[in-house]
Order: C-alpha cells, then sequence, then structure tokens
C-alpha cells in the first residue's frame, strides 16, 4: 500500500504561482512514476505532470514552461511548482503514484483545490 497526501493548493490571482506538495508513505519502492493530474468541474481528469524514478519528465501541452514537477527521495515527496497560473488552470489537483508491474495498479491522494482568479 502506498498513502499519498497533498498540500499546497488555494486561491490564486492569474499570473501568481503556486507549489502543491504530495508526501508519500508505505511501500514506495514498489512505484515507477509519480505524477500530477487535474479534474475541472464537468471535465474528465487529465495528466499534468509527470516524473520517473529516474528522473525522466512529462508535461501536459497546456502547461509546459510554466510548471515544473520535481521529486525529493529523502523526504519522500513530489512537488509541483506552478507559475504563471492562467484562471483555465483551476481545478482539483490530484498526486498520482503508479506502479507499473508486475500488477499495474494507481494509488491516489485525496486532491487540493487550486483556483486562479482572472
Amino acid at each position: 500500500q502506498v498513502q499519498l497526501v497533498e498540500s499546497g493548493g488555494g486561491l490564486v490571482q492569474a499570473g501568481g504561482s503556486l507549489r502543491l506538495s504530495c508526501a508519500t508513505s508505505g511501500n514506495i519502492n514498489a512505484i515507477n512514476v509519480m505524477g500530477w493530474y487535474r479534474q475541472a468541474p464537468g471535465r474528465q481528469r487529465e495528466l499534468v505532470a509527470a516524473i520517473s524514478s529516474g528522473g525522466n519528465t512529462n508535461y501536459a501541452d497546456s502547461v509546459k514552461g510554466r510548471f515544473t514537477i520535481s521529486r525529493d527521495n529523502a523526504k519522500n515527496t513530489v512537488y509541483l511548482q506552478m507559475n504563471s497560473l492562467k484562471p483555465e488552470d483551476t481545478a482539483v489537483y490530484y498526486c498520482n503514484a503508479a506502479r507499473l508491474f508486475p500488477i499495474p495498479h494507481d494509488y491516489w491522494g485525496q486532491g487540493t483545490q487550486v483556483t486562479v482568479s482572472s
């Protein structure tokens, strides 16, 4: 089992910044990829950014150049630095931990609300 606890969401004006944190615990050695997803009202959950155990990163086109995913292995924490925020970034952000093998499985945090005002 893996437990994920997000923090750092809130209300910010357009152009501002926020940093989300995802503290992990449990059997984290089994996790291959950590990611951040978001879900806006009436929309499907979408991948925002991901980072592999080897440090490779992947971003949604809509956040490239504005968001940065990173991990601190000593603290078992994954971060999402969000700069130049836009109203369309408003959503509930979820931390995800993915085990790819031997049996794929996803773990999810409870989500944290990010609201960007215009």
